[in-house]
């Protein structure tokens, strides 16, 4: 396809609209209004976004969540937030503010820097948000949205090297539920080496990353268990699903030892039944806690059973290729639960909040 067809992929000007956040804080920190457009310097390119989704880091950047001082769950310190500053709040240092978040960005290249590629102009691409900067063999990584501005604009300024051209029928909104959700799924699967054979406790499975952890531990061959609201097991069983259990009535003691690898972005009180469902020899891998960062670890449940504890942040090389590919060759599906124009985001987000949703919000900036 040639979206450059449809679009006039010029700035019209040398502003642009952008929701930028000013400080730690509730929806008032979400402010709409006029910026500069980026100008992309050397091994940049410029990107018109067309559409950008809606993550949970977004909001847990925006509360200051990721500081040691909250103890509670994103929903929960979502209600009761204050405008306290928190200098430990966000993934690697301070949070910029006030800077533009956005972490998923489906555009088009609008402009190259000096000595950018020419070809890129015009193509349709995703953005790599996790940037590993010093090289694979670090896991030191910068995060657009997180350590610099991000695609909640009708432009945004990455690297080049960051930039994956991706041809499909997809709509764009449908491409921008991927970078964040299932680039953080794929890696969490990586990670634990999960493959054809493996049965999988996910938890969390209706939201972006647990749908998009089924639908990718689906196409490797395993086996899954999702865990989700009862009113979202049809589907969860549409997206592949082997086995959905009632969040709300735990995890049954009779699945103890029975589970390869578990994928748990929740946490919070139940972490230890999640834990007890591994067979001896399991991977736990987890790259969030959206029930509460803090658990009670049983040590002997950990040692006793050879369990390996897996963190997921920074994304392995293959990762976000791995993606493309899968789009391109219909490998796996988007799950858009609805749109927003980009100045309704806090409506965006309290939607989000309430967890009835399966799969992603996407946001659209003005033409």
């Amino acid at each position: 396809m040639a979206p450059s067809d449809r679009f006039d992929l010029k700035p019209a000007g040398r502003t642009m609209m952008a929701v930028v956040t000013t400080g730690n804080g509730g929806y008032d920190k979400l402010v709409y209004r006029e910026v500069p457009i980026p100008e992309p310097a050397a091994g940049d390119v410029l990107i018109k976004v067309l559409a950008a989704g809606v993550n949970n880091t977004e909001i847990n950047t925006r509360l200051g969540w990721y500081s040691s001082s909250v103890t509670d769950s994103t929903a929960a310190t979502a209600a009761t937030t204050t405008d306290v500053a928190r200098s430990d709040g966000g993934w690697n240092k301070a949070t910029p503010f006030p800077f533009i978040q956005g972490t998923d960005c489906c555009g088009i290249v609008a402009a190259i820097g000096p000595g950018g590629d020419p070809a890129l102009i015009g193509r349709r691409i995703l953005v790599r948000a996790c940037m590993r900067t010093n090289g694979f063999a670090s896991m030191e990584t910068i995060w657009m949205a997180s350590d610099f501005d991000g695609a909640f604009a009708q432009f945004v300024k990455v690297p080049q090297a960051e930039v994956f051209p991706v041809d499909c029928a997809w709509s764009d909104a449908e491409l921008a539920t991927i970078p964040c959700a299932y680039g953080t799924a794929e890696n969490m699967l990586h990670r634990a080496g999960v493959a054809a054979g493996d049965h999988l406790l996910v938890t969390g499975a209706s939201g972006g990353v647990g749908s998009a952890a089924v639908q990718l531990a689906k196409r490797r061959g395993a086996r899954v268990t999702a865990v989700t609201t009862a009113e979202k097991a049809g589907a969860l069983r549409n997206l592949g699903a082997d086995h959905v259990l009632d969040r709300d009535a735990g995890i049954p003691a009779d699945l103890a030892g029975t589970h390869d690898v578990a994928i748990d972005n929740v946490a919070g009180p139940g972490f230890g039944a999640v834990l007890k469902a591994l067979r001896p020899g399991g991977r736990y891998v987890s790259s969030g806690a959206i029930a509460g960062p803090m658990v009670a670890l049983d040590m002997r449940d950990f040692y006793l059973r050879d369990l390996t504890l897996i963190g997921c942040t920074a994304w392995d090389e293959p990762v976000f290729p791995n993606l493309i590919g899968y789009i391109e060759r219909n490998e796996i599906r988007p799950l858009v639960a609805a749109t927003y124009p980009l100045k309704a985001i806090a409506d965006a987000q309290r939607a989000f909040l309430e967890k009835r949703h399966v799969g992603n919000f996407v946001l659209i900036p003005p033409a």
